[in-house]
């Protein structure tokens, strides 16, 4: 069994679809569990058959085909789209989404996207039915879902506040002494908030457009709208006063507990963390490339700021040092003039597309 004609890695990642009856696969027939047998009793003598076993780690057989098991990734239509969109973009990562299809294709053999309504990822993720999703933590909450999904990070994008809002000529105070309607999409958030506050209040779920079902008249729906806001403009132009916020929410990440329990899956998961971090961080610095003579040298050094130490280069004929800094884009407005007056020359800024600590 150890005799196999290829090198099982390179033999599967060209052909991923060959059928394993093919005398070239005889050696992948091994179960998974032989495999690992083997590896403990052989391991000094077939390096191999830890290939196959490393391989089957990734790979998944099904009747006679040899196939790799995806990462499946949820994307969330509307703003989250577009925000992690250009996240993955970044990362390197590309994404095609034909008109009127669910399924975008990619550059990425081990990737498979949906694209599903922002309200279900954490549910699908929650039930299994998927590894990774961008959602907001607002409908995490909503749905109840946050003790059986796992956040990987806060991406931070397209950040809101879940609020409770009434008219502006309403007095709170006196409208809570007795029953109100509340006008919301979020029944979950808005039952637990009439709870804590012990309110005789009455949820109405609305589906967008929720500002319209609470005015200052007889005829209104609604008393009390509760809804998500992100510079407060709409309720605003509603003539709506905020009155109290039941949370916060941004885009985050988030992975299923049964991928997590998968120690490929995991890495796998780990690895975009890395990567969409090492992009979040270099959209908020820029690189500083500059001159400077010897005699002004360690004056300059001294007052540079650096995520480390920055990295210092002789000049051609001995004549000074070129000197490299990444700093956050909010100091270059104060740090630009700073730097001339300390004696560096010939300043160039430019943008960094990945900052890996």
């Amino acid at each position: 069994m150890t005799e196999a004609p290829y090198n099982v890695k390179l033999y599967l990642n060209e052909f991923s679809n060959t059928s394993l009856t093919s005398p070239s696969f005889s050696l992948l027939q091994i179960s998974r569990r032989c495999c690992e047998k083997f590896i403990v009793e052989y391991s000094t003598r077939s390096r191999l058959l830890q290939e196959v076993w490393l391989f089957f780690s990734i790979w998944k057989i099904k009747g006679d085909k040899i196939f790799m098991e995806k990462l499946k990734i949820l994307l969330a239509k509307g703003r989250i789209y577009e925000s992690v969109y250009e996240l993955l973009k970044d990362v390197g990562i590309s994404i095609n989404l034909p008109d009127r299809t669910y399924f975008p294709t990619t550059n990425q053999k081990d990737l498979a996207f949906q694209v599903v309504k922002p309200q279900i990822v954490s549910n699908l993720l929650a039930n299994d039915k998927a590894d990774v999703g961008f959602a907001g933590k607002d409908w995490v909450y909503e749905n109840g879902v946050e003790d059986k999904v796992e956040e990987i990070m806060d991406l931070g994008f397209d950040g809101v506040k879940i609020v409770a809002a009434i008219p502006d000529s309403v007095d709170y105070e006196k409208l809570l002494k007795g029953p109100v309607t509340i006008a919301t999409e979020y029944q979950v958030l808005s039952q637990k908030w009439v709870n804590d506050k012990k309110i005789d209040g009455t949820i109405f779920r609305t589906w967008g457009t929720s500002e319209g079902f609470v005015q200052d008249n007889e005829d209104s729906i609604a008393q009390i709208l509760i809804d998500n806001t992100s510079t407060g403009s709409s309720l605003k132009a509603n003539r709506l006063k905020i009155v109290d916020t039941l949370m916060e929410s941004s885009t985050r990440m988030y992975a299923s507990k049964k991928a997590m329990a998968d120690p490929e899956k995991k890495k796998k998961i780990l690895e975009l963390k890395m990567l969409f971090e090492a992009v979040l961080d270099a959209r908020d610095r820029v690189m500083l490339e500059m001159n400077v003579t010897r005699g002004r040298f360690e004056t300059l050094v001294t007052g540079l700021p650096s995520m480390k130490s920055p990295t210092i280069s002789p000049l051609y004929g001995d004549d000074g040092y070129a000197i490299k800094i990444a700093v956050k884009k909010s100091e270059v407005p104060t740090l630009l003039p700073k730097l001339k007056e300390l004696g560096a020359t010939d300043i160039l800024e430019y943008d960094l597309r990945k900052v890996l600590p």
